[in-house]
């Protein structure tokens, strides 16, 4: 047969002949509804109602990361199905019909802010106009603004391969839904210091705390605390990372 790359009578006779007519399925392969690294209320409410039959245990965030990723395996392997960990059509629709429209609370459950107690004594250079002043010592972030502490909050760093830089920098860029092309991960309430290294949320510090680190970014596992802090601070704002 005359490789053409143009398909003639011959050609589509002969790959008839060596399969089979194809399923609906084949014809039209089921669309994904939800995946890693998407972002909406559509996986908030996803979250809820896996957290209805106990399969997703975090608050709902609405991020589809590792910790959802587990939860739907767990749900399609309760049901027999192919445990793909992203959500299609009969996936969801399956869990639809076990669940319940979750309510307000459910999808937006109230998250406690710590009251402020600072961990440890100021770095020196925090103790002047408005600093987001980080402690490698302590794994905490204090908010600072002249001298007095606004918020403190968990941090978690770099691995020892990717670790978080240490110095005197300055908010140079916020993103509030940012998504990691170099990792392609979400990093939501995003606020960059130094190239890449960013203060931000991360749903596997909050599913997993300190079993596991950043790729260099500052890690905070509190959702509400740095939605809030995110609105508080202004680029230019100064950062002081220090052991």
């Amino acid at each position: 047969m005359d490789v053409s790359g143009t398909v003639f009578r011959s050609t589509w006779d002969a790959l008839l002949g060596e399969t089979e007519d194809p399923t609906q399925e084949e014809l039209f392969p089921p669309q994904q509804l939800m995946g890693y690294g998407d972002n909406s209320d559509q996986v908030r409410e996803l979250q809820a109602r896996l957290g209805q039959l106990d399969h997703f245990t975090e608050n709902p965030t609405g991020y589809y990361g590792d910790v959802t990723t587990s939860a739907v395996v767990a749900y399609q392997q309760a049901r027999g199905v192919e445990a793909t960990g992203t959500v299609f059509q009969e996936t969801w629709d399956a869990l639809v019909a076990e669940t319940a429209t979750p309510t307000e609370e459910e999808m937006f459950p109230p998250l406690e802010i710590p009251e402020v107690e600072p961990a440890q004594e100021l770095d020196e250079r925090c103790l002047t106009g408005r600093v987001l002043c980080i402690s490698k010592t302590t794994n905490t972030l204090a908010w600072v603004i002249d001298g007095e502490v606004e918020l403190t909050v968990d941090v978690r760093f770099g691995a020892e391969e990717t670790p978080t830089r240490e110095g005197e920098f300055e908010v140079y860029w916020k993103s509030r839904n940012h998504h990691s092309t170099l990792y392609d991960s979400p990093m939501p309430y995003a606020m960059f210091f130094d190239g890449g290294q960013a203060v931000h949320y991360s749903e596997d510090f909050a599913a997993n705390g300190y079993n596991g680190a950043s790729h260099g970014c500052v890690n905070v596992r509190d959702e509400a605390a740095i939605a809030g802090l995110f609105d508080d601070v202004v680029e230019g704002d100064r950062v002081v990372v220090y052991w």
